[in-house]
């Protein structure tokens, strides 16, 4: 895919270190490509009738979760009986209209 300056810079200069600048249809065209580079590491700015609209660049790693399994342990109380079944919710979805036969 050639490279292209879009909005009226130096070639030589290639905008910030390091950016590919496509206009719109060369993005859509060559998506791939450009996801390709973007994850080597390049930016890719995306711009429209010459004005930059877009920038993609490569996320860094992913953060490890901070989670923790257990952290609400022996940490919240209710009453002995909320699990407990009701017979009356119970008829309401065995014979209720829930669901209708």
């Amino acid at each position: 895919m050639p490279i292209r300056y879009v909005w009226g810079m130096d070639p030589a200069d290639k905008g910030k270190k390091g950016e590919l600048v496509v206009n719109v249809h060369e993005a859509k065209t060559h998506f791939s490509k450009l996801l390709r580079r973007v994850q080597s590491g390049q930016t890719v700015v995306i711009a429209k009738a010459s004005k930059p609209i877009a920038r993609i660049v490569p996320l860094g790693e992913a953060a490890p979760s901070r989670r923790e399994f257990g952290a609400f342990k022996d940490g919240i109380d209710c009453a002995p009986d909320a699990f407990d079944g009701s017979d009356e919710v119970a008829d309401l979805f065995e014979k209720g209209d829930i669901f209708p036969d």
